[in-house]
């Protein structure tokens, strides 16, 4: 099942269970992938697409959190780590630690990097490698330790 239409399903059902929480998150979604398709001029979206939108969200709400808890809103970060929990659930399972340094180990040796001034080919050659299974973040992080 495509993931635009799994989303659609989820839908209904927190409309069924009548679960406002994540109703609203996957509504949020739902629409933010509306509107990516009507960017890219299709009606819809591959699941490469979808997973490039939820990826999206899913830092947007990471963001959001860290701010609101900087500035002592708990009450806001605790909204948007329940609308985080709902979005996470369409993700794929991330990469270990140990799994993570071997894919940037041999995105480092398949480019031929032998400095940090490589960093951006060997990030993404990982990135492709990662395919949404990685954090960027965490990902540049790890490149920038490996590289000389």
């Amino acid at each position: 099942m495509p993931l635009a239409d799994e989303i659609s399903s989820q839908i209904k059902a927190a409309m069924l269970a009548k679960d406002a929480d994540r109703l609203g998150a996957l509504r949020l979604l739902k629409s933010a992938i509306g509107y990516v398709a009507i960017e890219k001029k299709v009606d819809v979206l591959p699941d490469a697409d979808v997973l490039a939108v939820i990826q999206k969200e899913v830092k947007k709400r990471r963001d959001s959190i860290a701010q609101y808890t900087q500035g002592n809103r708990a009450d806001l970060a605790a909204i948007e780590q329940k609308e985080l929990a709902v979005l996470e659930t369409f993700l794929p399972k991330q990469l270990t630690p140990e799994e993570l340094e071997a894919l940037v180990r041999a995105a480092i040796a398949e480019t031929g990097a032998t400095s940090k001034k490589d960093m951006g080919a060997v990030m993404k050659a990982a990135t492709a490698k990662a395919a949404g299974r990685a954090d960027g973040k965490t990902l540049s992080g790890l490149v920038g330790k490996l590289l000389p």
